[in-house]
C-alpha cells in the first residue's frame, strides 16, 4: 500500500532491485492481477509474502464467508499472517461492547479454520478516531483479550507504531504480547499533524513525524519478535511520486531511523 502506484510486477521488480526480501501484499491488487499469478510472481522472484491486508470488518451477515476467502487467498500467497481490521459499530448502532463482542465471535468462528490452513489472525488495532467506523478494537490490550482466548498460532495481534503509539499501555501490552508468542505482525508509521480530512491517509512518511520509531522496533524485539518488519504507509502526496523513488526512499528512511 505505500506504494500502491506500482504494479504488481514493478513492485516485485523494485524489491528485487532494493534488496528488499518481502513484502505485505494487499487483496485488491492480489485479486486485480489474478491469485495463482501473483502467488508464482513473487515466489519466482524469490521474495516472501509477509502477510496479507485484510481480513476482517464484522459488521455485517456474511462477512465469515469473505473472511474465510481471505485465509484462503493468504495461504495460497504463501503467507502465515491475516492482518485483521475489525469494523466497527453495527450501522445504527452506538454500543461499543456489542461491536467487539460480535468480533469475538466472529474470530472464535474463524481461528480453527485458519489455523488447519496455516494461518494466523492478526489483530490490529486501530486509533481510537476510528473506532465508529473501521475498528472498535483501539488498544493492544483489547486485541490481546481477544487474541488469548486462542491458541497463539492461530491468533495475535499487529503491533503497528501509528495506531498505539499514544497508549502509555502499549509498552507492557508489547512485553506480554511476545511473551506468548502473539506478535504476528509488525508495522512502521509515522504520526504527522495536521491530519488531512478523512483522516485515512495521514500516515507520515518514516522520520517526519512525532514517533520514535527506533524505540519501538527495539521493544518488539526486546518482547521476542524477530519476524519481518513492514512500513505501511497510506498518503497521497506519497502516492503522487514515482513508486520507485518513494520505495528507495522508505527503505532509506527505515534505515535512518528505526535501526
Amino acid at each position: 500500500m505505500t506504494v500502491r502506484q506500482l504494479s504488481l510486477p514493478e513492485l516485485v521488480e523494485q524489491c528485487v532491485r532494493l534488496s528488499v526480501p518481502g513484502v505485505g501484499l494487499w487483496r485488491e491488487p492480489v485479486a486485480e492481477y489474478g491469485l495463482e499469478a501473483a502467488a508464482k510472481l513473487v515466489r519466482d522472484a524469490g521474495l516472501t509474502v509477509t502477510s496479507l491486508c485484510r481480513g476482517g470488518f464484522f459488521t455485517t451477515a456474511d462477512s465469515l464467508d469473505g473472511n474465510r476467502a481471505a485465509i484462503d487467498e493468504a495461504a495460497t500467497l504463501g503467507t502465515d499472517t491475516l492482518v485483521l481490521v475489525s469494523g466497527g459499530l453495527a450501522p445504527g448502532s452506538r454500543d461499543l461492547a456489542a461491536a467487539r463482542a460480535r468480533i469475538t465471535d466472529a474470530i472464535a468462528e474463524l481461528a480453527p479454520y485458519a489455523g488447519d490452513r496455516g494461518v494466523r489472525l492478526a489483530i490490529e488495532p486501530l486509533h481510537p478516531m476510528y473506532a465508529s467506523d473501521r475498528c472498535a478494537i483501539s488498544t493492544l490490550d483489547q486485541a490481546l483479550a481477544i487474541a488469548e482466548r486462542f491458541p497463539s498460532s492461530q491468533v495475535g495481534v499487529v503491533v503497528d507504531t501509528y495506531h498505539i503509539w499514544w497508549d502509555d499501555r502499549a509498552p507492557a501490552a508489547v512485553a506480554r504480547a511476545g511473551a506468548s508468542g502473539r506478535i504476528h505482525a509488525f508495522q512502521l508509521a509515522d504520526w504527522t499533524t495536521p491530519l488531512p480530512a478523512g483522516v485515512l491517509n495521514g500516515r507520515g512518511q518514516l522520520g517526519d513525524g512525532a514517533i520514535d520509531l527506533r524505540s519501538w522496533r527495539e521493544r518488539v524485539e526486546e518482547a521476542g519478535y524477530g519476524g519481518p518488519i513492514e512500513v505501511e504507509l497510506f498518503n497521497e502526496s506519497l502516492w503522487a511520486r514515482d513508486g520507485a523513488e518513494v520505495l528507495a526512499e522508505t527503505l532509506a528512511r527505515y534505515l535512518r531511523h528505526a535501526t
